[in-house]
């Protein structure tokens, strides 16, 4: 299940002003100094994906990635969108001290 705060909700609808609304894809972004993640982009419907609508807004996400992640939670805070899940970060480097990676 997908769930999205108001706070994101108000984010994405301010996004989508004057502009045609498409379905916001959940995936699985392999990059990162973290490791694999949760993100999110523009992008139409499959008939592998799982649908759920907030606000008439259509979030996609691939049901075997559903699967995995369990739950999701899409939140709006600061400056940017936090994407929580039952997936556990592996991989990434391991110099990420200070802030800084791979240096």
């Amino acid at each position: 299940m997908i769930n999205v705060t108001k706070p994101a909700q108000e984010q994405v609808r301010m996004y989508f002003e004057g502009k045609e609304i498409a379905p916001i894809r959940i995936f699985l972004n392999s990059g990162g100094c973290g490791g694999p993640s949760l993100a999110m982009a523009l992008d139409e419907k499959k008939d592998t994906d799982a649908v759920f609508t907030f606000d008439d807004i259509e979030y996609i996400i691939d049901k075997d990635l559903l699967e995995k992640a369990g739950n999701v939670d899409i939140d709006f805070a600061g400056n940017g969108f936090h994407l929580d899940s039952g997936l556990k970060p592996t991989g990434g480097c391991m110099g990420c001290s200070g802030g800084t990676c791979g240096s």
